[in-house]
């Protein structure tokens, strides 16, 4: 009896030990996933603001990811997925949507305020919401969800409206920012089922982490295309210009903004490139680890963060309605995850009668 007693003091205090060692790891993807999201916020924007290359740009920070990713296949670090021609066949469509939502995301931010350019961000689960009633299976969501995602556009209309002059907006900015917020709605809708089967096969080893290295690649060979179509053939005579320009402005004023070298550029993109993936990485993985709920929360708050810092940084002026509207619907997106969650309790209720 005191050796069975014994033995089950010992089960008890590994399965706390190993409570608490999930608990610390869940921490420290929470603090890499805000770290990184808010390093590649502040970085990206400084690139964006020295080269006015912005498709060039977002290639060049998913080239990055592909560098960090790829040499831990080939040395064995972290075991490569297995992948036949037709997985990839089925990958590349949302690829495509990744790509999209990236440069999106990256040309909004280049057009206007990095602040600004979240609160229209927040909008994404409207653009997911209406892609789900017009793509098959037709995805209809409860009243209440409906309701939040009304909150959600209240809350960015208001953001939009400057005290005495009505409604005064970037338009490229937000433009681009819906862009990108339409195919992150598609890019879920068509990739749920796709990656799920993939990471259901476990000999594909389609790990978290896996699933988004594969997925950072296809989209910088999505990207290549647009950059190639776009930038490609004027980039030489952007990058003279550009460096020409801030030469000009160092020999008027060295500590001006506009006087930076080329390495300046190079580290501002290499470093976007690298809190890029590295966020996403650790994103993905506190998601698997915990589910939707608690990553949606997490995500919310994330958004505050960066509006916040990057305000400060960058000096980008919120007035009232901005500071309101933005409240409002970061708020919106909060609820409408949790309304989400409670919907669905019901239905696998329904289910197990």
């Amino acid at each position: 009896r005191a050796e069975r007693k014994r033995y089950q003091n010992m089960a008890g205090d590994e399965k706390k030990s190993g409570g608490m060692m999930e608990t610390l790891t869940m921490v420290m993807y929470v603090i890499a996933w805000y770290a990184g999201n808010t390093y590649y916020n502040i970085y990206n924007k400084k690139a964006l603001n020295l080269l006015h290359a912005h498709w060039t740009v977002a290639f060049a920070q998913l080239v990055v990811g592909i560098l960090w990713c790829i040499p831990l296949w080939l040395t064995g670090i972290r075991s490569a997925p297995k992948l036949n021609m037709g997985d990839i066949g089925k990958l590349a469509p949302i690829g495509l949507f990744a790509a999209c939502a990236h440069g999106g995301s990256v040309l909004a931010m280049g057009a206007g305020a990095v602040s600004f350019a979240q609160v229209v961000k927040a909008c994404e689960p409207v653009f997911a919401a209406l892609v789900g009633l017009v793509i098959a299976p037709v995805e209809v969501k409860s009243a209440i969800e409906y309701l939040m995602l009304l909150v959600i556009v209240g809350g960015v209309g208001l953001a939009c409206v400057k005290e005495g002059k009505g409604i005064d907006i970037n338009y490229f900015a937000f433009g681009w920012a819906s862009f990108a917020n339409l195919a992150a709605g598609l890019k879920g809708k068509l990739g749920k089922d796709v990656s799920h089967a993939l990471k259901a096969d476990k000999s594909k080893n389609m790990s978290a982490a896996n699933s988004y290295a594969v997925m950072n690649i296809l989209s910088a060979i999505w990207t290549l295309f647009v950059v190639l179509g776009t930038e490609a053939s004027s980039f030489q005579d952007t990058w003279t210009h550009t460096l020409e320009e801030a030469e000009k402005a160092c020999k008027k004023d060295a500590a001006s903004a506009g006087c930076f070298t080329a390495n300046d550029i190079i580290f501002n993109v290499v470093m976007s490139g690298v809190a890029f993936y590295l966020y996403n990485e650790f994103a993905f993985a506190f998601t698997a680890m915990v589910g939707a709920v608690t990553s949606s929360v997490l995500n919310t708050l994330k958004r505050v963060i960066i509006i916040v810092a990057t305000a400060a940084i960058f000096g980008e002026v919120m007035d009232k309605n901005a500071m309101i509207g933005s409240g409002i619907a970061i708020t919106g997106v909060l609820l409408y995850s949790l309304a989400g969650q409670f919907a669905k309790k019901p239905e696998s209720k329904d289910k197990k009668h």
